[in-house]
């Protein structure tokens, strides 16, 4: 009997629960389409079933309000405030209803009170300020939490809430201030920090605000690591990454670590192109560490990746630094052994050979010892035969090129690495003259996922459609195809000498602008850019319908952005590109490059 009593209870305390619940969602329907009658029936009933519950009391005086029945609303507030005078927030909706009749004097009597009477509990002061804030009333919130933080006697405890309020009146400093001050400084929550900032702060003044206030910090509380931690990150937030080195040197040495810091920042900073940066901060773990640390091996390697990377990003080096740069790689191999781990430093090696320092024999032989290595990663033999295939082609050894291509085709048919494979065979065919089946190949790469291939083969089959039907011959596009393979095996006198010959034999051909870009390419990688630049200013003022056109237009913004300074110019020359030329392969990439320029990328 008692067992069926009590599950006879259960089943009907389910049963209230879910019919709370359901009013509840019916209430919050009707206020919501603007029948308030009914939403402030079931308010009511909901605040009474419950004791006094504040959420469905406040909508219950809301929908009165909505109904402008403030007579009922004002007898509710006050009969409820004599059941429940520890509702302090409820001085706050009185407030609010007596401002909405414009009784603004009254009103403020009422915010007062509830300012004056809220004790030293963190809950009631919480609830008291959100319940400001939700009437968008930040300077009354603001006394609250200050209050709350002088009552209980902690600056941190409402620190958040009056970060947030200071954000919303947009007052950087004191947001800061009390952002820094949320979280006690603990390295356990240094990520919400860091959130708060990466999401709230923009522009260097405001960072700069930061990066005072932290390092007026540091001089308040110098054993406290968060705050040196958070200087670091604003660096590398900033791109200072040489700053931000600094940083962590003084951090590693003073916590004794491992490098860790270090490396990170290397990385950072090699992915940002501050190479300088990178470089130093490799050499400081190869310095201050031993070769026990777990970051030694990978800074040796890393270090030599940073500095290959400064000089041929820059094009600013000398045939002896490159020497010396090949030294330092083989070195590294003499020390760590040829084989699968080092397989990958090979291949930079052999670059560093083939393609800067032009000795394409020894290149070869390093490609070669890579191939024949047992226990190589495939992936790094595979890129190693496409290397030693171009190397081959640029010997004019074309049948070697070629079936080094096939063979990584064949290994990797549903790669990204075989449709790599897949363009060079085509390429190959195009330079040595036979169009009809590069054309062929480049229509079918057209569909790459890659979208540098699929966009290099649409160009190249347009190219080769387009001039092959203007003569009964293919010896000006030979002439041209020709000219591109000397400018691949670094031949570029022979190269221009090759397009020179293409204006002389044939005047006014239908190459002529593809005549200009391609010599406009080659000046472009001389770093003649001013060359550069008039060719293409010359194709697009005078060949604006052929298919150079969209490329020499975006050629020219990219020189006016990246090396004229002149991101005025930059920008009319993407607009054109993305209005005029809506269909080229560019478009896209030129109206994000136009939005960067204009700003629309800030926060």
């Amino acid at each position: 009997m008692v067992r069926m009593f009590l599950v006879f209870v259960v089943s009907l305390s389910c049963h209230v629960v879910f019919a709370q619940k359901n009013n509840a969602k019916l209430a919050q329907h009707y206020f919501r389409v603007g029948e308030y009658e009914k939403s402030a029936q079931l308010y009511k009933e909901l605040s009474q079933q419950v004791g006094f519950n504040e959420y469905y009391f406040n909508q219950y005086i809301e929908s009165l309000m909505a109904l402008d029945d403030y007579e009922q609303a004002g007898d509710q507030i006050q009969s409820t405030l004599k059941k429940y005078p520890g509702q302090i927030p409820l001085y706050v909706t009185y407030g609010n209803l007596l401002e909405r009749q414009s009784m603004t004097v009254d009103a403020e009597q009422q915010y007062r009170k509830a300012i004056e009477m809220v004790p030293a509990d963190r809950g009631l002061l919480n609830n008291l300020g959100n319940s400001f804030m939700r009437l968008t009333k930040y300077d009354l919130a603001l006394e609250v939490f200050e209050k709350g933080n002088r009552l209980l006697k902690d600056p941190s405890l409402f620190a958040y809430n009056l970060a947030e309020i200071y954000r919303r009146k947009n007052e950087v400093e004191p947001m800061i201030q009390n952002y820094l001050n949320s979280h006690l400084a603990t390295s356990e929550r240094m990520s919400s920090v860091q959130n708060y900032f990466a999401k709230y702060l923009s522009g260097d003044a405001s960072y700069e605000v930061l990066r005072k206030q932290l390092y007026a910090k540091v001089q308040e509380q110098p054993d406290n690591i968060f705050y040196p931690e958070m200087i670091q990150w604003v660096f590398v937030t900033r791109k200072k990454y040489d700053r931000a080195l600094r940083q962590a040197r003084a951090l590693d040495r003073r916590l004794q670590e491992n490098g860790s810091r270090i490396y990170s920042i290397a990385q950072i900073a090699s992915n940002g192109r501050d190479y300088d940066t990178a470089i130093k901060a490799y050499q400081y773990i190869l310095e201050e560490k031993d070769a026990t640390s777990s970051y030694y091996v990978d800074s040796k390697r890393e270090l030599l990746e940073a500095k290959r990377m400064k000089l041929v990003r820059s094009g600013d080096y000398t045939q002896e630094e490159l020497a010396q740069l090949r030294t330092e790689y083989i070195a590294f191999l003499d020390e760590m052994g040829r084989g699968k781990n080092t397989a990958f430093m090979m291949l930079e090696l052999a670059q560093l050979e083939g393609l800067y320092l032009n000795d394409l024999p020894q290149a070869i032989e390093t490609l070669n010892t890579l191939i024949d290595m047992p226990g190589a990663n495939a992936y790094v033999t595979a890129n190693a035969k496409l290397e030693l295939g171009d190397y081959y082609l640029m010997k004019g050894e074309v049948w070697d090129a070629t079936l080094l291509y096939s063979q990584v085709d064949k290994q990797f048919k549903e790669d990204f690495l075989g449709e790599k494979a897949r363009f060079k065979n085509a390429k190959l065919s195009y330079f040595v003259g036979d169009f009809d089946w590069a054309q062929e190949q480049f229509d079918i790469l057209k569909r790459a996922t890659t979208k540098l291939i699929a966009n290099d083969a649409i160009d190249l089959s347009v190219f080769i459609m387009d001039n092959a039907n203007l003569d009964t011959t293919y010896l000006p596009m030979a002439l041209y195809s020709e000219s591109e393979l000397l400018f691949f095996q670094n031949r570029i006198e022979e190269g221009f000498a090759k397009l020179d010959s293409i204006n002389l034999l044939f005047p006014n051909h239908g190459l002529e602008d593809d005549v200009y870009f391609a010599k406009a390419q080659q000046y472009e990688r001389q770093k003649d850019y001013d060359q550069a630049s008039i060719l293409y200013q010359k194709i697009i003022d005078n060949f604006g319908e052929e298919i150079r056109a969209d490329n020499a237009i975006y050629a020219l913004a990219q020189l006016n952005e990246k090396h004229f300074a002149n991101p005025e110019e930059a920008m009319r020359l993407y607009e054109r590109l993305f209005i005029d030329y809506s269909d080229s392969t560019f478009s896209i990439d030129a109206r994000k490059r136009f939005r960067d320029l204009r700003g629309d990328n800030i926060q």
